[in-house]
């Protein structure tokens, strides 16, 4: 009862994902050494015929999101069996074999199963709004590891939002934007922390009841 009192704590609260790392895949930026210049400095880039589109290191590019699954599952299972037995009483020369009158050796036997079974799963999720994360890892070959969060107080409680991924040069906008369902390996949480979340959470003891480990 202890042990299961201590998991109350975190019942309701949000659990972001840890900061994904770059692919085994990717192709590293070869790194070249700066050299200082003549007029400007090698350390820092000079790029006369590029937009402003987020490109390195640092740079910000903003995630739409336009989240919108839907899943259904139905399976309906019948299964029927009867069985029937019937051994007729043995004749010795014509004469069954009896005993005070009644067959002795006469057997019948009949069986029924029957089984059905129905299940039902329907779960759709929606999530709209938008997040502006920063490029953390430039891997080389046109794709670019990003990863942001945000997070807003309200009265009762914290919401938290967090999106981490791949996404491509090529795909992100002129103003910056790229949509969610552009992101490769896309890792996003949303949750809320705090009174409000909480309230919305089962019991540590309804838990139990309705987990694996109660035996009824």
């Amino acid at each position: 009862m202890l042990g299961l009192a201590g998991c109350a704590a975190v019942v309701g609260d949000v659990r972001p994902f840890a900061p994904m790392s770059a692919p085994a895949i990717a192709v590293a930026a070869p790194s070249v050494p700066a050299s200082e210049g003549a007029i400007y400095p090698g350390s820092r880039a000079l790029r006369l015929f590029e937009d402003n589109k987020a490109r390195g290191v640092g740079d910000l590019v903003t995630i739409v999101l336009v989240e919108n699954t839907s899943a259904r599952a139905q399976a309906n299972t019948a299964v029927s069996k009867d069985s029937t037995i019937d051994m007729a009483a043995p004749t010795i020369a014509g004469v069954p074999i009896t005993y005070k009158g009644n067959p002795i050796l006469q057997a019948s036997a009949e069986g029924s199963r029957e089984f059905q079974g129905a299940g039902n799963s329907t779960q759709s999720n929606r999530l709209s709004g938008s997040v502006t994360a920063t490029v953390v890892q430039d891997l080389g070959n046109g794709n670019l590891l990003v990863r942001g969060e945000k997070q807003v107080r309200l009265n009762q409680g914290d919401e938290l939002i967090q999106v981490q991924g791949i996404v491509r040069t090529a795909d992100i906008g002129p103003d910056n934007r790229i949509s969610s369902d552009r992101v490769g390996d896309a890792r996003i949480v949303y949750g809320g922390r705090g009174t409000l979340a909480r309230s919305n959470a089962m019991g540590w003891l309804g838990r139990f009841f309705n987990s694996a480990v109660y035996p009824y």
